[in-house]
């Protein structure tokens, strides 16, 4: 039995997804941009799924194109903003920001745009005051994810845009943690680009949107062609476009079983918080996306608890990464001044709509003794 608690690294492909792209494979195979009766039937498709995605995006159709994934998106987002705002090379980002955006702004840097890194507290939330003090008119743009993909922690992003649009700074925010899991109004939010990811909401993999709010000057990043409005050149890939607009579709569906997510999560999180001893949440627990708990297990190394609760079919992911033969702490977790007791040990438990209630009390069986195991037989981890 299959326990898959890490749907922040990437979901299951809805079956009727796949059926979608199936189709698309089979009978929408042309090129959408030929003007034969073929090529409108692509066409068609994508003009659908478009209208999927920015209805769940509340947004409108012309503002949202297809890229290749978040990475991409957040990539074109920040570099097209920057170039649209020449000769300003001032950026603000924040410390907690995921690769796709933090080492983008900083080969920026390297290419001589002043980077200002925005710290966060204890619980992973922004420092508005610091923020306020660092943005003025010299600033080319802004970028901050909505929701950290480790702990789940929400910005309040619309006051964040609300202040950049009072200084005329274009804001970019990464959304790819929170699509599929909070309902989603862009204009309301007030940002000017938003970047996000299919298979974060039970599509396809390699194919991601970017919202561009009308009027905005984006470059585009990738040229070559008309495609998307001039905005990314390429044929569009019609088969990943149908997967993300019917999942986006899909999508509008599952947001009514955010509520029951949040009793299995809250569940798990109180469950190991009350019979496995030296635990704690990473993150603010208030305010954060429904699906996700990121818990530290004091004194040991979050790849030794996940490669034992792979073997007993339970997947989650580390808050560290293994860097030159050594485990360290996430640059989030560094970020918030975690203690490195408990930071060495970060796992993250990421839930969907299809998480079962039977799925959480494997996991909450199979928890405690791997945890046990390995504080027999590991060494006690130093600070």
């Amino acid at each position: 039995m299959l326990i898959y608690l890490d749907n922040n690294a990437t979901t299951r492909p809805d079956p009727r997804v796949i059926e979608r792209m199936n189709q698309a494979l089979t009978e929408a195979w042309a090129n959408p941009n030929s003007v034969h009766r073929a090529g409108q039937l692509a066409r068609k498709h994508v003009d659908e799924a478009r209208e999927h995605v920015a209805r769940l995006m509340g947004c409108g159709p012309t503002e949202v194109f297809f890229t290749g994934g978040g990475t991409e998106s957040a990539n074109t987002a920040i570099r097209g903003l920057l170039a649209a705002r020449t000769p300003r090379r001032k950026v603000i980002t924040s410390t907690v920001e995921h690769s796709a955006t933090r080492e983008t702004i900083g080969a920026m840097g390297r290419e001589g745009c002043e980077v200002i890194a925005i710290e966060v507290d204890s619980k992973g939330q922004l420092d508005l005051d610091q923020f306020r003090a660092a943005l003025d008119d010299s600033v080319a743009l802004v970028s901050f994810m909505w929701a950290n993909n480790e702990t789940g922690t929400i910005f309040p992003l619309k006051d964040i845009a609300s202040m950049c649009r009072e200084m005329r700074v274009p804001i970019h925010s990464d959304l790819t943690q929170c699509v599929g899991k909070i309902p989603v109004d862009l204009v309301d939010l007030g940002v000017d680009c938003a970047s996000f990811a299919a298979h974060k909401f039970h599509g396809p993999k390699g194919i991601g949107g970017l919202y561009t709010r009308r009027g905005v000057r984006l470059r585009p990043h990738i040229v070559g062609g008309p495609q998307e409005r001039g905005r990314r050149g390429g044929t569009e890939n019609v088969p990943g476009i149908v997967g993300m607009g019917e999942a986006a579709r899909l999508t509008l569906e599952h947001l009514d079983h955010m509520p029951r997510v949040v009793a299995m999560r809250d569940r798990l999180e109180r469950t190991i918080l009350e019979t496995i001893p030296d635990t704690r949440v990473n993150g603010d627990i208030e305010h954060r996306i429904p699906n996700t708990s990121n818990i530290g297990f004091a004194r040991l190394q979050a790849e030794a608890i996940l490669l034992l609760l792979s073997e007993q079919g339970v997947c989650a992911s580390a808050g560290a990464a293994c860097s030159s033969g050594s485990l360290e702490p996430s640059h989030v977790m560094k970020a918030m001044h975690v203690d490195p007791l408990y930071a060495h040990g970060a796992i993250r438990f990421s839930l969907s709509h299809e998480t079962t209630d039977a799925e959480i009390d494997r996991a909450l069986e199979v928890l405690p003794t791997v945890i046990q195991k390995l504080r027999r037989v590991m060494p006690v981890m130093n600070a």
